[in-house]
C-alpha cells in the first residue's frame, strides 16, 4: 500500500511543480517594484540610522566603562 501512496505522489510531482511554477510566474507579475531613486533614499536612510546607533552605543558603551573604571577604584581603595 505505501508503494502505491509513493508512486502515485511520483507520477503527480511534475504537475505540482508546474502548477507551482506557472503560480510563481504570476504572482511575480503583481509585484510592484520599488524605483531606483526610492532603493537609493532608503538605502541612506539605513545607513544613516546605522552610524546614528552607533555612534549612541558607542557613548553608551564608554559611560558606562568609565563608570565602572571609578566604581571598580572606590571599591579597591
Amino acid at each position: 500500500m505505501e508503494e502505491r501512496n509513493f508512486f502515485e505522489k511520483a507520477k503527480q510531482w511534475p504537475q505540482d511543480v508546474k502548477s507551482y511554477v506557472q503560480d510563481l510566474r504570476l504572482e511575480m507579475k503583481r509585484v510592484t517594484w520599488p524605483s531606483r531613486k526610492q532603493v537609493q533614499g532608503t538605502t541612506g536612510v539605513v545607513i544613516l540610522a546605522v552610524f546614528a546607533f552607533a555612534a549612541y552605543f558607542a557613548a553608551v558603551d564608554a559611560l558606562l566603562s568609565r563608570s565602572i573604571v571609578k566604581l571598580y577604584n572606590v571599591m579597591t581603595k
